[in-house]
């Protein structure tokens, strides 16, 4: 039986066949196919893309990749996904859970877009949805997330999905802008 949960923004999050992670007024968020690689690949290209996001070889990427389409096998909750255009399949993104700092019930969102759907409010529709997503699972009590101290755009959508900053933290000797959100009761 299928089952979505909708919010009173309009977002679905399907919790049966969980390929399709959610789905947001413009946004598919699923998990990514074998065949997508070049297309992941490809995304990291883009100099102004990659400006906020740690560094990474094309080696690294793939082993990245890889690693998502192991991780669907093993849990639905965490992973990276792929984010694509509802209305006409394109690629818009990635997106990802993952665990911070070895907690499991601290979950950290991330992403990254294509340059073309910065500033259209999309990445907060996949922020939104990813909030939901990570709160479905009773043990998460904490979504964080982190954007270097110049990346105020990722800034502001960590915000508009709920997130407030409190004080900076370091990761790998870098001083990064610290965004939390607990479960409300």
């Amino acid at each position: 039986m299928y089952r979505d949960i909708s919010n009173k923004r309009g977002f679905a999050i399907n919790l049966n066949t969980m390929y399709t992670i959610a789905e947001t007024p413009r946004l598919i968020i699923r998990e990514f196919l074998p065949e997508e690689l070049d297309i992941y690949l490809d995304h990291f290209n883009d100099e102004e893309v990659c400006l906020h996001l740690p560094k990474r070889s094309r080696d690294e990427r793939i082993g990245i990749f890889g690693r998502a389409l192991n991780q669907y096998e093993v849990t639905k909750k965490l992973g990276t996904w792929g984010m694509f255009n509802k209305t006409n399949g394109n690629f818009v993104g990635s997106c990802l859970l993952r665990p911070f700092n070895e907690q499991a019930n601290q979950v950290e969102i991330g992403y990254s877009m294509e340059k073309r759907y910065w500033g259209k409010g999309i990445g907060t529709e996949m922020a939104v949805a990813m909030v939901i997503y990570a709160f479905e699972d009773e043990s998460v009590t904490q979504v964080v997330g982190c954007t270097t101290l110049e990346n105020t755009g990722s800034q502001r959508v960590l915000e508009k999905a709920g997130l407030k900053r409190v004080d900076n933290m370091l990761r790998d000797g870098v001083e990064l802008a610290f965004f939390e959100l607990g479960r409300s009761i």
